[in-house]
Parts: C-alpha cells; sequence; structure tokens
C-alpha cells in the first residue's frame, strides 16, 4: 500500500499507552548496556592499530581490518581509498549494519543485492573478485566485496572522474554527497559532528533516479516518502527532498524487519533488535546528524528527544516525544511515520508488526501529549 492510498483511520485502541509504556520502560533498561557495548566496541576494532597512510578518524571509526582492505584494494586498483571506504560506510556501515544481506552468506535485500559492498548478483558475475586468493569469488566475503568494487570503480570511470564512477556504483545524488562527505572525513581526520546539512555538498536537491549496480533505492517524484506497492517495508526516497532528508529514508529501510526490543541502547548499529528511542537514534548517525560518539556518549531515551533539536515540526523531518502516559518518541520524514507503537496506531501493512516500521495513519496518534521538535535546518 503507498502513502497516497492513506484511508481514515479508526479509532485508536484503548490499550495503546500499555503497549507504549513497554517502549519507555525497556529503553530505561539499555543504560545497563554500555560495558556491553564497549566490549562489542573492541571486537569490531573500532580503536585501530596505527596506520600512517590513514586519517584518525578512519583509524577511530572503520574497524581494523576493513581499513587494510581498503587500502589495498585501492593500491591495486590505482584509486582513493577514502572513497571506496565511504562506499563501504553508506552501504553496510563497515559490515557492522543490522541487515542479514550485508554479512549472511546467501542473504539479500528486497533488490537482490547481497554482501557488505551490496552487489546484484548479475554485476558480481562479472566484476567479483578473488580478494584474498582463497580460491572462492564470494560477495559475502568482505575481501572480495572490497576489491570489486575498487574494480567496478575503475571500470566506471575513476580515478579520473568520482563522481561519475559512484553514481554508476548507485543511481542516486544523495548517495554521491553521501559518499564523498564520508570520504572526506576519513581524510580529514574530522568527525563531522556539525552536521551534514552545513556544507555546500549536502545543500542541493537531488533526482535520484532508481536502481544502481549496488543497493539501488527506488526513488518517487516530489518531496513526499511513499510505501512501495509491492514491499510495505521499502520507502521511496522522495527524488526532491534533500539529500540527506533521503539518507534518513535510506535509514528507516535499513531498519525494516527488526524485532522491537533493547539491543539498540546505547550503540543502535548492528543491534538485533531495536526500540523506539534507539531507532531514532540510528536514523539521526546514518543520516550524519548526530554523531555516534555523541549517541554512544549519551545514549538518548524517548524522554531526552523532549527538548533536543528545535521547537516545532520541521519541513522535512519532526520528532514527535512524550514522557505522559508513558516514554515514547517516533519521527516522521518526508510525510511517512517511522514507529515502533503498531497496534491501533497503523493502518498500513506493516499495522501487526512490531519493531521499527513506516506507519500510515492520516493522523498523529492521540493517546499522549506530545512535544513536537526538529533537527536544525530540516
Amino acid at each position: 500500500m503507498g502513502a497516497a492510498s492513506r484511508s481514515t483511520a479508526p479509532a485508536l485502541a484503548a490499550g495503546m499507552g500499555t503497549l507504549a509504556l513497554a517502549c519507555g520502560m525497556l529503553a530505561t533498561l539499555g543504560l545497563g548496556l554500555m560495558a556491553l557495548a564497549a566490549v562489542h566496541g573492541a571486537q569490531a576494532g573500532f580503536v585501530e592499530q596505527s596506520s600512517s597512510g590513514s586519517a584518525v578518524a578512519a583509524q577511530q571509526q572503520i574497524p581494523a581490518a576493513y581499513l587494510r582492505f581498503y587500502r589495498q584494494a585501492a593500491g591495486r586498483y590505482g584509486l582513493d581509498w577514502a572513497i571506496l571506504a565511504g562506499i563501504g560506510k553508506v552501504e553496510c556501515d563497515h559490515g557492522r549494519d543490522s541487515d542479514p544481506a550485508c554479512t549472511r552468506e546467501g542473504a539479500v535485500n528486497s533488490a537482490g543485492a547481497g554482501g557488505p559492498m551490496q552487489f546484484l548478483a548479475s554485476t558480481w558475475a562479472r566484476y567479483g573478485v578473488d580478494g584474498n586468493g582463497d580460491g572462492r569469488v564470494d560477495r559475502w566475503d568482505p575481501v572480495d566485496a572490497i576489491f570489486a568494487a575498487a574494480r567496478y570503480l575503475r571500470a566506471a570511470g575513476a580515478p579520473g572522474d568520482y563522481r561519475r564512477a559512484i553514481f554508476a556504483y548507485n543511481h542516486a545524488g544523495w548517495y554521491v554527497h553521501e559518499v564523498e562527505r564520508w570520504a572526506a572525513v576519513y581524510r580529514r581526520g574530522d568527525a563531522g559532528a556539525s552536521g551534514p546539512w552545513a556544507s555546500g555538498a549536502w545543500a542541493s536537491d537531488v533526482g535520484a533516479s532508481g536502481a544502481g549496480a549496488d543497493g539501488p533505492e527506488a526513488s518517487v517524484a516530489g518531496e513526499r516518502a511513499m510505501l512501495s506497492a509491492s514491499d510495505g517495508h521499502l520507502a521511496l526516497i522522495p527524488a526532491a527532498a534533500p539529500a540527506v532528508v533521503q539518507a534518513m529514508v535510506v535509514a528507516g529501510n535499513e531498519l525494516q524487519g527488526l524485532p522491537y526490543g533493547t539491543a539498540g541502547h546505547p550503540d543502535p548499529r548492528g543491534a538485533p533488535s531495536e526500540d523506539c528511542s534507539s531507532s531514532l537514534n540510528y536514523v539521526l548517525y546514518r543520516s550524519g546528524v548526530r554523531s555516534i560518539a555523541e549517541i554512544v556518549h549519551q545514549n538518548p531515551l524517548a524522554q531526552d528527544y523532549l527538548s533536543w533539536g528545535l521547537p516545532g515540526p520541521g519541513r522535512w523531518v519532526s520528532i514527535y516525544a512524550t514522557a505522559s502516559p508513558s516514554d515514547h518518541v517516533f519521527v516522521v520524514i518526508a510525510g511517512l511515520r517511522l514507529d515502533t507503537s503498531h497496534r491501533g496506531t497503523d493502518v498500513g501493512p506493516n499495522r501487526d508488526e512490531d519493531g521499527p516500521r513506516w506507519r500510515i495513519l492520516d493522523h498523529i496518534p492521540t493517546w499522549a501529549h506530545w512535544s513536537v521538535r526538529h533537527p536544525p535546518g530540516l
């Protein structure tokens, strides 16, 4: 069902306060997961080994093995390692994304893309590389996937024209901007916490145009996101929205299918479940609105969004938070609501599913008094 076919919602169920209470109660349990996140971070290689040729930010933010693969593949094909790292970040967060298609052998997303660099089978058949010399050409193997991405970029015009090559990788203007932004972050050693729209590269509206070679994201004309008619878990990216808003829609798509739970606290990356606040944290992190360091340090819960950002609804993004009758938060991105609260607040295809989902309703749920805020500039 698409967003354009919204119907008048039935009266909200009387039990909605109890349902939303679960979000607030479970979210507070996330405070006790800080130690677990520290262990996870160490295992994932967030604290990197020294490398004289890589910027500090790259050493801090990219798992050591992935950073080494990016540099080796770039060296073989005469490319900028930071561009490869930028693609790896946007596609699967250097193998840490929660989507099974990123890491689980044989798993693919709704478009058929799989592996940490999100190759389609047809593209992989042409550009796949045995990067580690083990006799297998496997798109779910990080080394093979990264070397194949470098080979593809080279064939698409890099290093002569990186923008053209990145656009060939995924035919979306927002994608080119985001890859280039992360590449710049990794080169200069600046975490870029000031916000992606602060730079000119994020300022222009984008005309995304259908499927690219890897991890294609479908688009829709205009400024409003809509659900795909064939897949209720896929929000179509509004082509006339700013790049950061488009990136938020992509982030919301990445959360679809996850169950409800507190595993996303304090670090929402790669979590097997997400609650209301960790879902929002993930979207803000993935789109560059909030840095992951800030999110992990502050571990924002639903009640923390009562005063975050600027007051009132935003032009593109509005955050609704409440502490009464229970703690809950959700976000509306380009007209489409991403929310863990479902029964009685959703008339769309995901109305019977828990966890972070795109929700269809012709009005904001009325079971609570909402504080409405928005990210600066959005």
